[in-house]
């Protein structure tokens, strides 16, 4: 079993024809207040050159339920990723879509556990979510032991590695770290992410 890649933040043709020809597990498309933020219509363009056997995933943050549910209609993409204060209720509403759940929680003093809100994959992101910014990922256990759980903040080519073997995640999420500059994609940072990844990583679980 190889650990699942997700690439975020793409916005062209070129990013999305790189990361899955790369190997990635899923691609990220953004919708919210965001550098990175893309609308549905060019989403629904993008995503329908991607493979069934790779995931399509809309990212939220703090949105409205309507507006969640319209977009992620109307652009076709196979998952929705919250980053937000959601309730397991608002959960409850988005389950009946026929989208994968992912829920989004910063690294903090408790271990999250995937499932608590009914979500399929838990994202655990770094203590301020989308800075970029690498943490101490050794400092203590960071989610349930053999969970659907994806590691996220700051990772890069050539630390991603160490991540992994750190905190035997069930897969990894990049964005800032295949940059070339902040929202542009670099495809030779995409393609050297998802080969360090597969070097060798073993999952927990």
């Amino acid at each position: 079993m190889t650990l699942f890649v997700k690439i975020c933040g793409l916005r062209t043709e070129r990013d999305v024809d790189t990361a899955v020809e790369a190997g990635a597990d899923a691609i990220g498309f953004v919708f919210s207040d965001s550098p990175r933020r893309i609308d549905p219509a060019t989403a629904a363009r993008l995503a329908a050159r991607v493979p069934e056997s790779v995931l399509t995933v809309g990212v939220f943050r703090r949105e409205p339920l309507e507006y969640v549910r319209s977009v992620a209609v109307e652009s076709g993409i196979g998952a929705v990723q919250l980053h937000g204060p959601e309730d397991r209720a608002y959960y409850d509403e988005l389950s009946g879509g026929g989208w994968t759940l992912i829920r989004a929680a910063a690294f903090g003093d408790s271990v999250p556990r995937c499932g608590e809100l009914g979500e399929d994959m838990l994202l655990l992101d770094a203590p301020v979510p989308g800075s970029g910014i690498a943490w101490d990922w050794s400092s203590k256990q960071v989610a349930g032991a053999g969970e659907r759980w994806l590691l996220a903040g700051g990772l890069t080519p050539e630390n991603v590695r160490e991540a992994v073997d750190v905190t035997r995640p069930w897969g990894v999420d990049v964005s800032s770290g295949v940059e070339a500059s902040r929202g542009v994609k670099d495809p030779a940072l995409i393609t050297a992410f998802v080969e360090a990844v597969r070097a060798g990583a073993v999952p927990a679980g």
